[in-house]
């Protein structure tokens, strides 16, 4: 499933805060499933379509994979099991797909460091005592609202609308996977209801995501397009606006 995933790796850079690291580096964020409802090693939500896979790097890098469900439908039930779930088997990934480059603001750095250590099993490590404490001075911060501003969630506008992939091989057989890894053997495979309704529902996403993120950094993928995606969503901002000086 995290190779299904959708991969970004963030950065601290320009933040003055770095990235923690924990005793339980693989961290799983759910909103509804607070690290308490799931010790360690936290397999009961990783079956979530709405949990995020947290991984740092090292101090100005961190990995973040969130399951394609949540990405073409962030509203749904932080409860419900991600399409096809399971630990092990075949899968199919673009690494030109994966996201980086995207400049995380300090306090965007403090709220994934505020999963870290919620979710550490007991010990916690950073480069400077400081930033050990994202939650000084940010009584704001609660697991179930640290992701409102859905500044874990990736670039839609960058991700594809892939409804499966299919390969020949040299003896001249083929195979296919669909999103969620199902193959052709499966009763759900290429399931035309879900392709449809996540269409309409990723499509709506999209522009939520473009006034919910307006001037924040983004990120960018070394795949062919980017700027097209990025002209798009610029001018739904820009008749987004207009409509609203005539209203």
């Amino acid at each position: 499933m995290w190779m299904e995933g959708i991969w970004e790796i963030v950065r601290a850079d320009n933040s003055p805060t770095k990235f923690i690291v924990s005793d339980s580096p693989v961290t799983f964020y759910n909103t509804r499933m607070p690290p308490g409802l799931a010790p360690y090693p936290g397999t009961e939500e990783w079956d979530k379509a709405a949990t995020r896979t947290i991984f740092p790097l090292g101090h100005d890098r961190c990995l973040i994979i969130t399951h394609v469900q949540f990405v073409r439908n962030p509203h749904l039930k932080a409860d419900v099991p991600r399409s096809n779930a399971r630990s092990f088997s075949p899968a199919v990934a673009n690494f030109n797909e994966i996201q980086f480059s995207r400049q995380l603001e300090e306090i965007e750095v403090k709220k994934i460091n505020f999963i870290l250590k919620r979710a550490a099993t007991r010990y916690i490590a950073a480069g400077k005592k400081e930033w050990l404490y994202p939650e000084e001075g940010n009584r704001a911060f609660g697991w179930a609202k640290m992701d409102d501003d859905w500044f874990l969630l990736p670039d839609p506008w960058r991700v594809g609308f892939r409804s499966k992939v299919m390969w020949g091989m040299n003896d001249g057989s083929a195979w296919s996977l669909d999103a969620y890894g199902r193959d052709p053997l499966h009763p759900d495979y290429d399931d035309p209801k879900q392709h449809d309704r996540e269409w309409i529902s990723q499509q709506k996403m999209k522009r939520e995501w473009a006034l919910k993120r307006r001037g924040k950094a983004r990120g960018r993928t070394n795949k062919f397009g980017d700027h097209v995606s990025d002209k798009i969503m610029e001018d739904l901002l820009t008749s987004h606006d207009e409509k609203s000086r005539r209203k």
